[in-house]
């Protein structure tokens, strides 16, 4: 298998080819752990999940039609609930609960992690948004 196979299979998270899961692990309130079956083993931070939650009312600010999620630095996973054998719904400690994680997300947010963050806070940077809380005056 040729490198750059490998590399475009890595990115691409079609239902088909993620691994199968191997391990999920909850270590509260900071991150989580997903292990699968191709030896991908990813430490997924709580903040990096809040921000791309798969929920739709994620307590978003859309800006020119793109979601971007700010202060949550600081956010914490308070449990994760079994969604079937597919996925689990996490609940952070701001309350927010209504996104389902499914093992091929976990897939997809390990396998992309510093291209998406990156992205994201170039995103805050551009339009002077802050992964910090705002302070209570």
């Amino acid at each position: 298998m040729s490198a750059v196979w490998r590399a475009k299979r890595s990115l691409s998270t079609t239902a088909g080819d993620c691994p199968r899961l191997l391990r999920f692990a909850l270590h509260p309130p900071k991150h989580v752990e997903v292990e699968f079956g191709d030896g991908s083993l990813y430490k997924l931070q709580a903040e990096y999940l809040r921000v791309f939650s798969p929920a739709v009312d994620s307590k978003i600010r859309s800006i020119a039609g793109q979601k971007v999620i700010y202060g949550r630095r600081h956010v914490g996973i308070m449990s994760a609930e079994p969604i079937g054998n597919y996925g689990v719904r996490l609940l952070f400690d701001d309350l927010h609960k209504t996104g389902i994680y499914t093992w091929d997300y976990f897939y997809y947010l390990g396998s992309n992690k510093f291209t998406l963050m990156r992205s994201y806070i170039d995103t805050l940077r551009k339009h002077g948004l802050s992964r910090d809380p705002r302070s209570k005056k």
